[in-house]
Protein backbone atom coordinates (compact mmCIF):
# COMPACT_ATOMS: atom_id res chain seq x y z
CA UNK A 1 0.00 0.00 0.00
CA UNK A 2 1.42 3.37 -1.40
CA UNK A 3 1.49 5.85 2.30
CA UNK A 4 2.14 9.28 0.67
CA UNK A 5 4.67 11.41 2.65
CA UNK A 6 4.39 13.40 6.36
CA UNK A 7 3.97 16.39 4.59
CA UNK A 8 1.23 15.89 1.80
CA UNK A 9 -0.50 14.27 5.00
CA UNK A 10 -0.46 17.52 6.89
CA UNK A 11 -1.91 19.11 4.39
CA UNK A 12 -4.77 16.56 4.06
CA UNK A 13 -6.18 16.03 7.79
CA UNK A 14 -8.87 14.01 6.52
CA UNK A 15 -6.37 11.18 5.89
CA UNK A 16 -5.55 11.15 9.43
CA UNK A 17 -9.01 11.14 10.60
CA UNK A 18 -10.35 8.62 8.05
CA UNK A 19 -7.62 6.04 9.67
CA UNK A 20 -8.32 7.14 13.63
CA UNK A 21 -12.08 5.99 12.94
CA UNK A 22 -11.55 3.06 10.47
CA UNK A 23 -8.01 1.51 11.40
CA UNK A 24 -7.52 2.32 14.49
CA UNK A 25 -11.04 2.76 16.44
CA UNK A 26 -13.17 0.45 14.44
CA UNK A 27 -10.10 -2.14 13.42
CA UNK A 28 -7.22 -2.53 16.40
CA UNK A 29 -9.45 -1.05 19.37
CA UNK A 30 -13.12 -3.05 18.09
CA UNK A 31 -15.13 -0.13 19.06
CA UNK A 32 -18.67 -0.48 18.44
CA UNK A 33 -20.04 1.40 15.80
CA UNK A 34 -22.36 3.53 17.91
CA UNK A 35 -18.80 4.49 19.50
CA UNK A 36 -17.00 5.41 16.30
CA UNK A 37 -20.09 7.86 15.30
CA UNK A 38 -19.93 9.44 18.46
CA UNK A 39 -16.48 10.13 17.57
CA UNK A 40 -17.60 10.85 14.08
CA UNK A 41 -19.91 13.49 15.48
CA UNK A 42 -17.09 15.08 17.44
CA UNK A 43 -15.22 15.93 14.50
CA UNK A 44 -18.13 16.87 12.30
CA UNK A 45 -18.89 19.72 14.95
CA UNK A 46 -14.64 20.72 15.05
CA UNK A 47 -14.93 21.11 11.45
CA UNK A 48 -17.79 23.40 11.60
CA UNK A 49 -16.47 25.37 14.14
CA UNK A 50 -13.50 26.16 12.50
CA UNK A 51 -15.47 26.63 9.13
CA UNK A 52 -18.14 29.21 10.72
CA UNK A 53 -15.81 31.11 13.22
CA UNK A 54 -12.12 30.46 11.89
CA UNK A 55 -13.29 30.48 8.34
CA UNK A 56 -10.95 27.81 7.45
CA UNK A 57 -12.83 25.36 4.42
CA UNK A 58 -12.85 21.42 5.40
CA UNK A 59 -11.17 21.20 2.21
CA UNK A 60 -8.20 23.21 3.74
CA UNK A 61 -7.91 21.93 7.61
CA UNK A 62 -4.74 20.92 8.40
CA UNK A 63 -3.11 19.01 11.45
CA UNK A 64 -1.42 22.50 12.24
CA UNK A 65 -5.13 24.02 12.09
CA UNK A 66 -5.70 21.57 14.68
CA UNK A 67 -4.06 23.46 18.54
CA UNK A 68 -4.23 23.86 21.88
CA UNK A 69 -6.08 27.08 21.36
CA UNK A 70 -8.65 25.81 18.12
CA UNK A 71 -10.01 23.12 20.87
CA UNK A 72 -10.23 26.06 23.81
CA UNK A 73 -12.41 27.94 21.40
CA UNK A 74 -14.08 24.83 20.19
CA UNK A 75 -15.26 24.01 23.97
CA UNK A 76 -16.14 27.28 24.92
CA UNK A 77 -18.00 27.33 21.38
CA UNK A 78 -19.78 24.37 21.92
CA UNK A 79 -21.18 25.93 25.45
CA UNK A 80 -22.12 29.54 24.57
CA UNK A 81 -23.64 28.70 21.23
CA UNK A 82 -25.03 25.31 21.23
CA UNK A 83 -25.99 25.50 24.96
CA UNK A 84 -24.18 21.95 25.10
CA UNK A 85 -23.52 21.42 28.89
CA UNK A 86 -20.38 20.58 30.80
CA UNK A 87 -20.66 16.63 30.54
CA UNK A 88 -21.03 16.64 26.76
CA UNK A 89 -18.54 19.15 26.72
CA UNK A 90 -16.34 17.01 28.43
CA UNK A 91 -16.86 14.01 25.82
CA UNK A 92 -16.30 16.06 22.89
CA UNK A 93 -12.89 16.42 24.79
CA UNK A 94 -12.04 13.21 25.75
CA UNK A 95 -13.00 12.09 21.83
CA UNK A 96 -10.15 14.98 20.36
CA UNK A 97 -7.73 13.58 23.55
CA UNK A 98 -7.87 10.14 22.23
CA UNK A 99 -7.00 11.27 18.51
CA UNK A 100 -4.41 13.68 20.19
CA UNK A 101 -2.42 10.31 22.11
CA UNK A 102 -3.02 8.15 18.41
CA UNK A 103 -1.27 11.04 16.87
CA UNK A 104 1.68 11.39 18.99
CA UNK A 105 3.00 7.91 17.66
CA UNK A 106 1.96 8.95 13.85
CA UNK A 107 3.13 12.54 13.71
CA UNK A 108 5.62 12.99 16.42
CA UNK A 109 7.36 16.14 15.06
CA UNK A 110 4.30 18.27 16.72
CA UNK A 111 4.09 15.76 19.87
CA UNK A 112 4.37 18.89 21.62
CA UNK A 113 0.83 20.43 20.00
CA UNK A 114 -0.92 17.42 21.13
CA UNK A 115 0.51 17.17 24.69
CA UNK A 116 -0.77 21.16 25.01
CA UNK A 117 -3.92 19.79 24.07
CA UNK A 118 -3.77 16.84 26.17
CA UNK A 119 -3.43 19.40 28.96
CA UNK A 120 -6.52 20.65 28.74
CA UNK A 121 -8.57 19.79 31.34
CA UNK A 122 -11.94 18.78 31.78
CA UNK A 123 -14.43 21.03 33.48
CA UNK A 124 -15.98 20.69 36.57
CA UNK A 125 -19.44 19.20 37.16
CA UNK A 126 -21.89 18.90 39.90
CA UNK A 127 -22.88 15.76 40.23
CA UNK A 128 -26.29 15.10 38.51
CA UNK A 129 -29.16 13.74 41.06
CA UNK A 130 -30.98 11.04 39.38
CA UNK A 131 -34.52 11.93 37.52
CA UNK A 132 -36.57 8.97 37.97
CA UNK A 133 -40.21 8.21 38.16
CA UNK A 134 -42.16 6.92 41.07
CA UNK A 135 -43.63 3.69 40.97
CA UNK A 136 -47.06 5.43 40.55
CA UNK A 137 -45.95 7.68 37.77
CA UNK A 138 -44.41 4.55 36.14
CA UNK A 139 -47.92 2.38 36.41
CA UNK A 140 -49.52 5.30 34.89
CA UNK A 141 -47.50 6.10 32.16
CA UNK A 142 -47.28 2.13 31.07
CA UNK A 143 -51.48 2.49 31.08
CA UNK A 144 -51.14 5.12 28.43
CA UNK A 145 -51.56 3.56 24.85
CA UNK A 146 -54.54 2.69 23.55
CA UNK A 147 -53.94 -1.49 23.35
CA UNK A 148 -56.99 -1.98 21.31
CA UNK A 149 -54.95 -0.67 18.28
CA UNK A 150 -51.99 -2.09 16.69
CA UNK A 151 -49.83 1.28 17.09
CA UNK A 152 -51.01 0.85 20.79
CA UNK A 153 -50.16 -2.24 21.66
CA UNK A 154 -46.55 -2.09 20.16
CA UNK A 155 -45.84 1.14 22.08
CA UNK A 156 -47.43 -0.70 25.69
CA UNK A 157 -45.21 -3.40 24.62
CA UNK A 158 -41.99 -1.62 24.01
CA UNK A 159 -42.70 0.97 27.32
CA UNK A 160 -43.34 -2.30 29.14
CA UNK A 161 -39.54 -3.83 27.81
CA UNK A 162 -37.73 -0.63 28.13
CA UNK A 163 -38.80 -0.34 31.88
CA UNK A 164 -38.65 -3.90 32.83
CA UNK A 165 -35.27 -4.73 31.47
CA UNK A 166 -33.76 -1.23 32.24
CA UNK A 167 -32.22 -1.13 29.05
CA UNK A 168 -30.12 1.85 27.53
CA UNK A 169 -32.52 3.19 24.84
CA UNK A 170 -29.73 1.63 21.43
CA UNK A 171 -29.91 -1.29 23.47
CA UNK A 172 -33.40 -1.61 23.28
CA UNK A 173 -33.54 -0.48 19.42
CA UNK A 174 -30.54 -3.36 18.70
CA UNK A 175 -33.01 -5.96 20.04
CA UNK A 176 -33.97 -8.96 17.76
CA UNK A 177 -36.28 -11.40 18.30
CA UNK A 178 -33.33 -13.98 18.86
CA UNK A 179 -32.67 -11.67 21.96
CA UNK A 180 -36.03 -12.17 23.39
CA UNK A 181 -36.31 -16.15 25.78
CA UNK A 182 -39.86 -16.40 26.68
CA UNK A 183 -39.69 -20.18 27.69
CA UNK A 184 -38.94 -20.52 31.69
CA UNK A 185 -36.54 -18.87 32.79
CA UNK A 186 -37.70 -15.78 30.51
CA UNK A 187 -34.80 -13.08 29.43
CA UNK A 188 -33.93 -10.64 27.26
CA UNK A 189 -30.27 -10.74 25.58
CA UNK A 190 -29.16 -7.01 25.53
CA UNK A 191 -25.56 -5.94 24.33
CA UNK A 192 -25.06 -2.87 25.66
CA UNK A 193 -21.17 -0.68 25.66
CA UNK A 194 -18.33 -2.15 24.50
CA UNK A 195 -20.34 -5.27 23.23
CA UNK A 196 -21.14 -6.43 26.18
CA UNK A 197 -24.08 -9.37 26.45
CA UNK A 198 -25.88 -9.70 29.12
CA UNK A 199 -28.90 -11.26 30.13
CA UNK A 200 -31.81 -9.58 32.39
CA UNK A 201 -34.71 -11.50 33.66
CA UNK A 202 -38.31 -10.54 32.14
CA UNK A 203 -41.14 -10.75 34.95
CA UNK A 204 -44.59 -12.28 34.07
CA UNK A 205 -46.25 -9.67 32.94
CA UNK A 206 -43.94 -8.20 30.37
CA UNK A 207 -43.15 -11.80 28.83
CA UNK A 208 -47.14 -12.42 28.64
CA UNK A 209 -47.31 -9.02 26.71
CA UNK A 210 -44.01 -10.17 24.31
CA UNK A 211 -45.36 -13.02 23.78
CA UNK A 212 -49.36 -11.89 22.35
CA UNK A 213 -47.27 -8.97 20.92
CA UNK A 214 -44.79 -11.40 18.75
CA UNK A 215 -47.54 -13.68 17.97
CA UNK A 216 -49.27 -10.97 16.42
CA UNK A 217 -46.38 -9.85 14.18
CA UNK A 218 -45.64 -13.28 13.63
CA UNK A 219 -42.64 -12.99 14.48
CA UNK A 220 -42.39 -15.86 16.84
CA UNK A 221 -42.15 -18.31 13.77
CA UNK A 222 -38.88 -19.84 12.24
CA UNK A 223 -37.27 -17.24 10.01
CA UNK A 224 -37.35 -14.21 11.84
CA UNK A 225 -34.39 -14.76 14.59
CA UNK A 226 -33.06 -11.56 12.96
CA UNK A 227 -35.93 -9.35 12.69
CA UNK A 228 -36.30 -6.26 15.25
CA UNK A 229 -38.25 -6.44 18.01
CA UNK A 230 -39.87 -3.10 17.69
CA UNK A 231 -39.68 -1.44 13.96
CA UNK A 232 -41.59 1.34 12.40
CA UNK A 233 -44.25 0.98 9.71
CA UNK A 234 -40.98 0.14 6.94
CA UNK A 235 -39.76 -2.76 9.23
CA UNK A 236 -37.08 -0.77 9.90
CA UNK A 237 -35.87 -0.54 13.41
CA UNK A 238 -37.21 2.01 15.85
CA UNK A 239 -33.95 4.77 16.07
CA UNK A 240 -33.14 6.48 19.40
CA UNK A 241 -35.27 9.67 18.52
CA UNK A 242 -38.36 6.87 17.52
CA UNK A 243 -38.23 5.59 20.69
CA UNK A 244 -37.92 9.02 22.35
CA UNK A 245 -40.51 10.26 20.68
CA UNK A 246 -42.78 7.79 21.56
CA UNK A 247 -42.68 8.48 25.18
CA UNK A 248 -42.91 11.97 24.74
CA UNK A 249 -45.89 11.01 22.88
CA UNK A 250 -48.15 9.65 25.50
CA UNK A 251 -46.94 12.60 28.12
CA UNK A 252 -48.16 15.34 25.95
CA UNK A 253 -51.64 13.49 25.62
CA UNK A 254 -51.75 13.03 29.40
CA UNK A 255 -54.04 16.13 31.46
CA UNK A 256 -52.89 13.36 34.89
CA UNK A 257 -51.32 16.19 37.23
CA UNK A 258 -48.62 13.34 38.06
CA UNK A 259 -46.88 13.21 34.55
CA UNK A 260 -48.08 16.39 33.36
CA UNK A 261 -44.76 18.29 32.42
CA UNK A 262 -43.09 15.39 33.96
CA UNK A 263 -39.41 15.29 32.27
CA UNK A 264 -39.28 11.43 31.00
CA UNK A 265 -36.47 10.05 28.29
CA UNK A 266 -36.05 6.47 27.84
CA UNK A 267 -33.08 6.90 30.46
CA UNK A 268 -35.55 7.60 33.02
CA UNK A 269 -36.98 4.59 33.13
CA UNK A 270 -33.83 2.97 33.32
CA UNK A 271 -33.12 5.02 35.87
CA UNK A 272 -36.68 4.23 37.60
CA UNK A 273 -36.16 0.73 37.38
CA UNK A 274 -32.82 0.82 39.28
CA UNK A 275 -34.59 3.04 41.42
CA UNK A 276 -37.38 0.79 42.73
CA UNK A 277 -35.17 -2.35 42.30
CA UNK A 278 -33.08 -0.44 45.41
CA UNK A 279 -35.92 0.74 47.40
CA UNK A 280 -37.37 -2.99 47.30
CA UNK A 281 -34.22 -4.23 48.80
CA UNK A 282 -32.59 -5.92 45.69
CA UNK A 283 -28.39 -5.67 46.89
CA UNK A 284 -26.53 -3.17 44.21
CA UNK A 285 -24.43 -5.84 42.76
CA UNK A 286 -27.44 -7.46 41.60
CA UNK A 287 -28.73 -4.01 40.09
CA UNK A 288 -25.15 -3.61 38.69
CA UNK A 289 -25.64 -6.72 36.81
CA UNK A 290 -28.69 -5.97 35.50
CA UNK A 291 -28.44 -2.35 34.30
CA UNK A 292 -24.29 -3.38 32.45
CA UNK A 293 -22.30 -1.23 34.91
CA UNK A 294 -18.35 -2.24 35.01
CA UNK A 295 -18.04 -0.73 38.27
CA UNK A 296 -20.06 -1.31 41.22
CA UNK A 297 -19.67 2.61 41.88
CA UNK A 298 -21.40 3.78 39.11
CA UNK A 299 -24.66 1.89 40.66
CA UNK A 300 -24.16 3.56 44.09
CA UNK A 301 -25.65 6.43 42.99
CA UNK A 302 -29.00 4.75 43.31
CA UNK A 303 -28.26 4.19 47.39
CA UNK A 304 -27.49 8.02 47.56
CA UNK A 305 -30.87 9.11 45.88
CA UNK A 306 -32.70 7.04 47.76
CA UNK A 307 -30.67 8.02 50.65
CA UNK A 308 -30.93 11.82 49.57
CA UNK A 309 -34.86 11.03 49.06
CA UNK A 310 -35.17 9.86 52.80
CA UNK A 311 -33.31 12.93 54.49
CA UNK A 312 -35.54 15.39 52.55
CA UNK A 313 -39.12 12.72 53.60
CA UNK A 314 -37.25 13.45 57.01
CA UNK A 315 -36.82 16.81 56.78
CA UNK A 316 -40.67 17.85 55.85
CA UNK A 317 -42.05 15.59 58.75
CA UNK A 318 -39.59 17.30 61.49
CA UNK A 319 -41.37 19.21 64.32
CA UNK A 320 -39.27 21.67 65.62
CA UNK A 321 -39.35 20.92 69.63
CA UNK A 322 -37.52 23.03 71.29
CA UNK A 323 -38.33 26.62 72.77
CA UNK A 324 -36.65 29.90 71.99
CA UNK A 325 -36.44 30.51 75.85
CA UNK A 326 -33.49 27.79 76.03
CA UNK A 327 -30.14 29.26 76.29
CA UNK A 328 -27.22 28.56 73.97
CA UNK A 329 -25.36 26.12 75.61
CA UNK A 330 -21.76 28.21 74.95
CA UNK A 331 -23.27 30.94 77.22
CA UNK A 332 -23.94 28.67 80.08
CA UNK A 333 -20.84 29.41 82.29
CA UNK A 334 -21.09 26.33 84.56
CA UNK A 335 -20.96 23.97 81.44
CA UNK A 336 -18.74 25.94 80.05
CA UNK A 337 -16.06 25.29 83.52
CA UNK A 338 -17.21 21.86 83.03
CA UNK A 339 -15.97 21.42 79.65
CA UNK A 340 -12.64 23.41 80.51
CA UNK A 341 -11.35 21.50 83.21
CA UNK A 342 -12.79 17.92 81.62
Amino acid sequence: MFNPPLDIHRSIFAVFLRRFLTTHLAGMRGCSPNTVASYRDTFKLLIAYLRDERSIPAAKLTLDHVDAAAITGFLEWLEASRHNSASTRNQRLAAISSFCTWMQTEDPARMACYQDILAIPTKKQARPGVNHLTVGQTRLLLAQPDRSTHRGRRDATLLATLYDTAARVQEIADLTVRDIRLEPPAMAALTGKGRKTRHVPLIGNTTAILAAYLAEHRLDRPGHDDHPVFFNQHRSKLSRGGIAWVISKYLARTDNPQLAGADVSPHTLRHSKAMHLYEAGVPLPYIRDILGHIDLSTTEIYARASTEAKRKALEAAYTDTTSDDLSEWNQDPGLLDWLTNL
